[in-house]
C-alpha cells in the first residue's frame, strides 16, 4: 500500500499540483493580456511560417538522431532514421504520461529493436546528453557576454555566465568520469566493479551483466570525422532550436536581434532544466514567457508564439512519435508494464 501510494504520489499528484502552480505563474506574467488580442493574433498568423517551425521541430531532432548515430556507430551502426523515431516516442510517451525520463523510453526501444541490452544504450544515450551540455553551457557564456542583450543586466548577466561556467564544468566532469571509469567497470576485481555486481545480484536475474553491459556502452567512435561531426551536430541543433521563435514570431510580426533568440533559447532551457529537476511541469512556458515579457514582446503576440510552438512540438512529438510505437508493435501499456517492473523492489 506504502509503493501503491508514493507512485501515485509521484506520478500523478505531483504532476498535477505543478502543473497548477505552472498555470498561477503563467496568469501572473500575463495578468493584462487582451483575449480579443490574443485571438486576432492567432487568427492572423501567417502559415507559411508556421511551417518553417514544424520543419524546425523536426530538424532539430534529426540532428540529435544523426549524432547518436555516431556514437553509436562503433557499438552497432544504426539508421538516423530509427533513432529520430525512436526520440520521438521517446518524448511523445513521456508527453502522454508520465512515465519516466524520455532518454529510458527511447535506449529501451532501440534495445528492442535492435537486440541490444538496455544499460547500454542507456549509457550512450547519456554521453550524447552530456555533449549537449557542454555546447548548451559555452552558448550560455556567450550570450552572457553579448552586448547585443541590453536587457540582461546586474545579477542575470552574471548568474548566466555562472550558470554556463558550472553547466560545463558539470557535464565536462561527468563525461570525464564515465571514461575515466570505463577501465574499471571492465575488471570485476574493481571496487566500482564489484559495487555494481553487488547491486545486480541483489536486484534480480533481469539485472545480470549490468556492468558489462555499462562498459560496453561507454563507447567515443575512432574516426575523428565522427568525433567532429558529434560535436558539430550538437551545435547545428541548438542553432536550429533558436530559431523556433524565429519562425513564431515571424508567424505574428514579431522580429528580434539574433542574440535576443540565443536568450530565449538558454534562459527558457535553464527554466525547463529546473522545471523538471522540481517535477513542475511547463518549465519551458514559464521561461519563455518571462523571457519575452523581458525582451518587451507584446502579450498577445509573446502568448501567441509560446502557443505555436507548445502546440506544434505536442502535436508532431505526440503524433509521430506514438506512429513509431505502433509500427514498432509495441503499445504504451507495455511500456508501462516495462517502467513498473523496473520500479518494483527485488
Amino acid at each position: 500500500m506504502a509503493n501503491l501510494c508514493s507512485g501515485l504520489l509521484i506520478r500523478w499528484v505531483i504532476p498535477i499540483v505543478g502543473a497548477g502552480v505552472a498555470t498561477g505563474v503563467l496568469f501572473w506574467l500575463y495578468q493584462d493580456l487582451d483575449a480579443k488580442r490574443l485571438a486576432n493574433a492567432l487568427s492572423s498568423a501567417k502559415p507559411v511560417w508556421l511551417l518553417f517551425l514544424a520543419g524546425s521541430i523536426l530538424a532539430e531532432q534529426l540532428l540529435r538522431g544523426w549524432k547518436w548515430r555516431q556514437i553509436l556507430f562503433d557499438l552497432q551502426p544504426v539508421s538516423s532514421w530509427r533513432l529520430f523515431g525512436a526520440i520521438l516516442a521517446g518524448y511523445g510517451v513521456a508527453t502522454l504520461i508520465p512515465l519516466g525520463v524520455s532518454p529510458l523510453v527511447r535506449s529501451w526501444l532501440i534495445a528492442r529493436l535492435e537486440n541490444l541490452r538496455l544499460a547500454c544504450v542507456l549509457v550512450t544515450a547519456a554521453i550524447e546528453r552530456f555533449i549537449d551540455g557542454i555546447v548548451f553551457g559555452i552558448i550560455v557564456g556567450l550570450v552572457a557576454l553579448a552586448s547585443q542583450i541590453p536587457q540582461v543586466e546586474g545579477s542575470l548577466r552574471v548568474g548566466l555566465a555562472i550558470a554556463g561556467v558550472l553547466n560545463v564544468v558539470l557535464f565536462a566532469g561527468l563525461l570525464w568520469l564515465l571514461f575515466r571509469g570505463r577501465g574499471h567497470l571492465a575488471r570485476h576485481d574493481s571496487r566500482i566493479g564489484r559495487l555494481i555486481d553487488w547491486i545486480a545480484s541483489k536486484a534480480g536475474t533481469r539485472f545480470a551483466g549490468l556492468r558489462v553491459s555499462i562498459a560496453e556502452g561507454i563507447v567515443w567512435p575512432k574516426r575523428r570525422a565522427r568525433q567532429t561531426g558529434i560535436v558539430a551536430a550538437s551545435v547545428m541543433m541548438k542553432a536550429v532550436a533558436a530559431t523556433h521563435f524565429v519562425w513564431a514570431g515571424l508567424a505574428v510580426g514579431v522580429t528580434l536581434k539574433p542574440f535576443d533568440y540565443l536568450f530565449l533559447l538558454v534562459f527558457a532551457g535553464f527554466a525547463l532544466v529546473l522545471a523538471r529537476f522540481i517535477r513542475v511541469p511547463g518549465g519551458f512556458v514559464i521561461g519563455s514567457g518571462y523571457a519575452l515579457k523581458l525582451l518587451g514582446v507584446a502579450d498577445d503576440k509573446a502568448v501567441a508564439m509560446i502557443l505555436f510552438n507548445n502546440v506544434l512540438s505536442i502535436l508532431l512529438v505526440v503524433g509521430i512519435g506514438l506512429t513509431v510505437l505502433w509500427r514498432s508493435g509495441i503499445a504504451i501499456r507495455t511500456l508501462a508494464h516495462h517502467r513498473d517492473e523496473n520500479d518494483a523492489p527485488a
